[in-house]
């Protein structure tokens, strides 16, 4: 069983990520093997980037746990679900969706500063993401979250792709600010990982990510979730990942079979 303290509760609803440790230890084995099967058949929403410089790919992957029986029985058999309720404060969780992360030793690519939730058909108060690492990770390559982020805007960020192309032709959306200019004057939460631990976040919260410059691959699974105000949004162009078997209308619960609902 295991236990989320209130602290980390309050932390995660204050400043919208806090780390918790060792909580999928005992699933590190069983998402390295689903992780291992998405690299060998990627779906069609793969998404590789390949760097000029001629380093290390980054794979991507989205979406595999309908297909992948190790993700799935994370889904469903591990703590993920109850964690998730217990941090958004939500009487229930269903399962966004998973995304598979790889940076191969060497990796240039550096996962720029950008919030999800203007990437997602998805709007709400209460929702996670679990960023898990599948090896050793150092501060200097992790996951690097805005403390307090989840709440500088209404509207949301703006959603470019990782190459600098805006992902909507219109949108609404407020500018982000130069994160990278202006370090000092945010509280950039980052921490050394071990296989196991994860970073749990808002899907409004401001992340990135540096280059992979350690000698070992930086995998990485993440889980989102979603709680009981989440509502179908409708967005100005293709959402990542995308869902294009949905009938659900802007406004409406994101009750569907593609959702799970995994707790509650």
């Amino acid at each position: 069983m295991v236990e989320v303290s209130d602290e980390a509760v309050e932390t995660y609803q204050r400043d919208g990520v806090v780390v918790l440790r060792g909580v999928f230890r005992d699933w590190v084995e069983p998402l390295l093997a689903g992780m291992a099967a998405a690299h060998a058949q990627p779906s069609a929403l793969e998404r590789s980037y390949y760097p000029s410089d001629g380093s290390a790919p980054f794979f991507q992957d989205f979406c595999r746990w309908p297909d992948i029986p190790q993700f799935r029985a994370y889904v469903f058999d591990s703590p993920a679900a109850a964690i998730a309720a217990r941090l958004m404060r939500s009487r229930t969780a269903r399962f966004f969706h998973d995304h598979t992360l790889i940076k191969w030793p060497g990796n240039s690519t550096v996962t720029p500063w950008h919030q999800d939730e203007p990437y997602y058909c998805v709007r709400g108060e209460q929702s996670v993401s679990f960023w898990t690492p599948l090896d050793p990770v150092s501060a200097a390559t992790s996951l690097q979250c805005v403390a307090g982020s989840h709440r500088w805007s209404a509207k949301g960020f703006r959603p470019d792709r990782f190459d600098g192309t805006s992902l909507y032709a219109k949108s609404d959306f407020d500018p982000l600010p130069d994160i990278e200019a202006q370090r000092s004057t945010h509280d950039i939460r980052v921490w050394d990982m071990q296989p196991g631990d994860a970073v749990a976040f808002d899907f409004r919260t401001v992340h990135g990510a540096a280059a992979n410059t350690a000698t070992i691959p930086r995998r990485g699974f993440s889980a989102r979730w979603i709680g009981d105000d989440a509502r179908y949004v409708v967005r100005p162009g293709r959402t990542s990942p995308p869902f294009p078997g949905l009938t659900l209308k802007d406004g409406e619960p994101m009750v569907a079979d593609e959702f799970p609902l995994a707790y509650g």
